[in-house]
């Protein structure tokens, strides 16, 4: 009885020791790369989702792969470039993200090439990314397209040693994702992931808010609405926040219903949505889920 006594009191202790029972150890802090074409994509796709990583203590890195040269009626080159750049500092501040990168590629003229790819490999490992969202290789824009064909073209060569030998490979593959978008050709998106982001939607609008020549000049233009847009700025806020109220599809309410449950799933109005790559690493859903804040 002494002896049984004894090895229960080993292992009620062993039970507090990290890693080996007792209370739960809190998850791993996560390293996070968006990239987008442009100094705003990934502010628009991802920016809750980022906003509330950030918060969580987990390492978020956006990445823009053209410096949005062209993005502009009025202006255009380096003096828009640099703006832009300031733009993309600013939302950084805002979101609470750790980095927000602009290469020096021209808007409205990436190719996926060998250099910018590896210019994608260089950037992923030396942020030594676990999680990386970029677009569908299906977009209106060449840009879009083009980045998420440089990012699948990467998803493999970051593990390989002898590819863009200056930057040491990554030793795991990371898990790579999809933002969300409504092409439908040649697949339609599907969300394997979907985050509620009310509580960060403000947070979200204000880095919106950040790219002044971007949504209160450039996009306004291109649809012929430029009048419109109110003079004050609050007033130009709520105006963008109007403007960036995403309907909630069906597949994406499906999934909710599967992460928070019918009644919790029911009272969310803002999510952002990912699909999980065909490449890279590919977790279970249960453990890819679990890398997101869905609360």
């Amino acid at each position: 009885m002494k002896r049984l006594a004894f090895l229960l009191a080993i292992a009620g202790a062993a039970a507090l020791l990290p890693g080996q029972g007792g209370a739960p150890q809190p998850p791993r802090k996560l390293r996070v790369l968006a990239i987008g074409a442009h100094p705003d994509d990934c502010d628009i796709k991802f920016g809750g989702t980022a906003a509330k990583m950030a918060r969580a203590g987990h390492a978020v890195k956006f990445l823009s792969v053209t410096n949005g040269d062209a993005g502009h009626q009025t202006m255009g080159g380096a003096a828009l470039a640099k703006r832009r750049y300031l733009e993309t500092q600013e939302s950084a501040r805002r979101l609470g993200i750790a980095e927000y990168e602009v290469l020096d590629n021209h808007d409205g003229e990436l190719m996926p090439t060998l250099e910018v790819r590896r210019q994608i490999i260089r950037a992923i490992r030396r942020w030594q990314a676990d999680l990386v969202i970029a677009p569908r290789p299906n977009d209106y824009h060449p840009d879009h397209r083009y980045t998420g064909v440089l990012v699948q073209d990467a998803a493999y060569m970051v593990v390989v040693p002898n590819i863009v030998a200056d930057t040491p490979a990554l030793e795991r593959n990371p898990v790579f994702l999809y933002y969300q978008d409504n092409f439908q050709k040649p697949a339609p998106f599907r969300p394997d992931v979907v985050v509620p982001i009310d509580d960060v939607f403000e947070v979200k609008i204000s880095a919106l808010d950040a790219h002044v020549s971007q949504f209160y000049e450039w996009l306004p233009w291109v649809d012929r609405r430029l009048d419109q847009v109110p003079k004050d700025p609050k007033e130009r806020r709520a105006m963008l926040a109007k403007m960036r109220v995403q309907p909630i599809t069906e597949e994406v309410r499906k999934v909710l219903v599967e992460e928070l449950g019918a009644e919790a799933a029911a009272k969310v109005q803002h999510v952002e949505s990912f699909e999980l790559c065909e490449y890279g690493r590919r977790p279970k859903l249960d453990e890819l889920r679990a890398m997101f804040p869905l609360k």
